[in-house]
């Protein structure tokens, strides 16, 4: 349900504000009424569900003074400032320093309400990016599945906001099972383009002729079918394997991309999972194209690179399956966790989620190892490493953290309990989960 859009008329004239309150409140707003710039600021915090209408000269903190500061706690907020005649020139200021309009006494009442309706809509419109931009920082929906604590994957959620924000068509490149495709429904959810369309289609899937018809048309008379790209209009088109395209689909997606102008009605995100060695997707694509998709681009990190992500991965999807199979999660060990740390996965977390799968069946029939998982792909029956190790300090900091962390979970935040059973006393405790960055309000419940 849509956040209640309120307007605060800030006048010391009695009769002023409550002329525009009434007017506002028949024209169906919200509204709420304040005799001081002082008084106002009460009330009015970041994320204020509304709009300000304010007058330029009053006693006290003046409506130049009282933008200043409302610019300093929001600079989204919409600010109407009303003036007299010889306040114009105060006015064009006010607008330099960030106010959305201003209203010049005496006012058309349609003028104030046709202001009051844009202004409540990009107010809405700006809570709305705000509440989703929170949402996948906090660890919403989509970020619960991007899971992880490392470097790279604090950046990779920093471009995920930055780019969702952004208009241009983007490519999302990475080794075979990292995400990408997440990647792609993320960028959508916290774009302006949430609530539109979200097509995906995997271009290797179909024959050249199939793919055409699929994506450009004309579609066959079957009740009714129209081609993707009409059927994503004004959302979102991702395209995954785009290095498997012909010359005839890439020359037919330049001129549908070109067509659309700028800013594009519906954004690309195109999606390459190129493995050759010695080959690029700008190899593969012909140039113009290319750099219409790669205008904005997002690599995603290989699971070797994200430290102890592999530890939390491993430990929340056991749980995961250890739920669906009815038993226990494995208990990691410190060696079988230095393994986990130390394995290349070539399948980052595709190949991640079957490992874990696979151990909660072991665990339920009481035998095998992780490290018999690890070597169960490798020709050579070795145990898989790679070429790098970490120092020793590494590795117990990530064990320990696992640790806290999977008891943390199984006993849904008791801190009391925790201490119990690892044998720590609160303090210590508490400087761990700070270290570790991890919150016991994260697992209540």
């Amino acid at each position: 349900m849509a956040q209640a859009m309120k307007i605060a008329i800030v006048d010391d004239e009695r009769d002023m504000r409550q002329s525009i309150s009434q007017w506002l409140a028949l024209s169906g707003f919200d509204t709420e009424t304040f005799a001081s710039a002082e008084e106002a600021l009460k009330g009015l915090g970041p994320d204020y569900p509304g709009v300000v209408v304010s007058d330029i000269r009053m006693p006290g903190m003046d409506g130049m003074q009282f933008l200043k500061k409302l610019m300093s706690i929001d600079s989204g907020l919409p600010v109407i400032m009303i003036t007299g005649h010889g306040d114009v020139p105060m006015a064009v200021e006010a607008m330099r320093l960030g106010a959305w309009d201003f209203l010049e006494k005496p006012f058309n009442p349609d003028r104030m309400t046709e202001l009051a309706k844009k202004a409540t809509q990009r107010r809405r419109m700006t809570l709305d990016s705000r509440a989703l931009r929170k949402e996948l920082s906090d660890g919403g929906t989509i970020m619960k599945k991007l899971i992880g604590s490392s470097d790279a994957m604090q950046r990779l959620r920093e471009d995920i906001l930055d780019l969702g924000q952004a208009d241009g068509h983007v490519l999302i490149e990475g080794e075979t099972g990292t995400g990408k495709s997440l990647v792609a429904h993320a960028l959508h959810a916290v774009g302006p383009r949430a609530g539109k369309k979200f097509i995906l289609l995997s271009c290797a899937a179909l024959e050249e002729e199939a793919l055409l018809k699929t994506l450009f048309g004309p579609m066959d008379d079957d009740g009714g079918s129209i081609p993707l790209v009409e059927a994503a209009r004004g959302g979102t088109l991702v395209l995954e394997d785009i290095e498997t395209l012909s010359q005839a689909a890439q020359a037919r997606l330049l001129t549908f991309i070109n067509d659309q102008g700028n800013p594009a009605e519906t954004r690309v995100i195109a999606i390459s999972n190129l493995q050759e060695a010695g080959k690029t997707l700008e190899d593969a694509l012909r140039p113009d194209l290319y750099f219409r998709l790669a205008a904005l681009k997002i690599t995603l990190p290989p699971l070797r690179a994200r430290d102890d992500d592999v530890l939390l991965l491993f430990s929340r999807l056991s749980e995961q399956f250890a739920e669906e199979y009815g038993c226990p999660a494995p208990e990691v060990s410190a060696q079988e966790a230095a393994q986990l740390l130390q394995a290349p996965w070539p399948g980052n977390i595709r190949q991640l989620i079957n490992v874990a799968e696979r151990a909660v069946l072991q665990n339920r029939r009481g035998s095998g190892t992780i490290a018999s998982l690890l070597m169960a792909d490798d020709d050579d029956a070795q145990p898989v490493m790679t070429t790098e190790g970490k120092p020793l300090k590494e590795y117990v900091e990530a064990f320990e953290r696992m640790l806290i962390d999977n008891t943390m979970r199984r006993h849904k935040g008791s801190i009391v309990n925790v201490m119990e059973e690892l044998c720590l006393p609160r303090r210590t405790l508490n400087e761990k989960m700070a270290k570790y960055g991890l919150q016991r309000s994260d697992y209540l419940g």
